[in-house]
């Protein structure tokens, strides 16, 4: 069955790179109409944008939708606590142009969630099952889409900084995997980068507290790591969220090789580019308890950070 917040749910911050500060509600919304933001700020007009992959426009360090000329910045990660709290039906309404970065993780998103509690709601969830391979590719990076029987992430990154190397991790993304083992990884930056994109107009609501700052071999963040990779467990974060602007949860395997927003965004055009590699499939009681957030309860917090 599909499902929608049992209450509102609102949360205050600021944008990591618009350092505005904004304030978000999550609410309840009827079934098949799917997760959509709604700008109602004088600026945005009450503009609605839906959370899928055709209003997602190309942004270096986040993933933003545009309709006309509205936008709103940095989905991914309650994008990410959505999927990974198995909510299928939600509107979001916010005053300003990019959602709050938090503690530059999903867990406060998560922690709304799971404390409305959802409620389920006729008909039958639907579910893209993938039949056949998509793969694209950015220089030495790659993503992949492939044929399995629920959604599993695999994610590698290498990067020089030796506070983060080489990571990688696999995870079956259903039985609440997403609330164990994802949503408090937190966003991450190069200390030599940060001065580079404030000269952009990026990252000007970036701090210490919202971000994991490495500096070569040392992590500036105070507490340092909450998880000795939690580089890689944020890039599959937003590998969930950014797939979950395919308008409904996937049944396949994506592999993610030094990916971003960008590329998986690509691998869902050129996923929906053809037909024959996958089907909308009804979901049984079987298939739904194979998907992220099925089932999750207040008790699958407890092994949150």
């Amino acid at each position: 069955m599909q499902t929608t917040l049992k209450s509102d749910v609102t949360f205050d911050g600021i944008g990591l790179h618009s350092g505005r500060a904004a304030r978000l509600t999550l609410r309840p919304a009827p079934a098949d109409h799917g997760i959509v933001f709604r700008r109602v700020d004088q600026a945005g007009q009450g503009i609605d944008l839906p959370a899928l992959w055709d209003h997602v426009e190309i942004s270096p360090l986040n993933t933003r939708l545009r309709v006309g000329n509205t936008t709103v910045s940095t989905i991914e990660h309650l994008m990410a606590a959505l999927a990974g709290c198995g909510v299928h039906n939600a509107l979001v309404e916010i005053d300003g142009p990019e959602v709050p970065i938090m503690d530059g993780s999903s867990v406060d998103f998560v922690r709304g969630i799971v404390g409305a509690g959802l409620r389920r709601m006729l008909p039958a969830m639907q579910a893209i099952k993938i039949l056949d391979e998509v793969r694209v590719t950015q220089g030495d990076a790659w993503a992949s889409l492939r044929p399995a029987t629920s959604l599993q992430i695999d994610f590698d990154i290498d990067f020089a900084d030796a506070a983060i190397g080489r990571q990688s991790k696999t995870l079956n993304m259903a039985n609440g995997s997403f609330v164990h083992e994802l949503c408090d990884s937190r966003t991450f930056c190069r200390n030599a980068d940060v001065e580079a994109m404030r000269a952009q107009g990026l990252a000007l609501g970036g701090t210490i507290e919202n971000a994991v700052v490495v500096d070569k071999d040392r992590v500036l963040t105070p507490g340092g790591l909450r998880h000795a990779d939690e580089a890689v467990r944020h890039k599959m974060l937003d590998a969930l969220g950014d797939l979950y602007t395919a308008g409904a949860p996937i049944l396949g395997r994506y592999t993610g090789h030094k990916a971003g927003h960008n590329l998986t965004n690509a691998l869902l055009r050129a996923l929906f580019d053809r037909p024959e590699a996958w089907r909308m499939v009804t979901c049984s009681d079987q298939i739904a308890a194979r998907l992220p957030g099925h089932g999750v309860t207040r008790h699958d917090l407890f092994a949150v950070a």
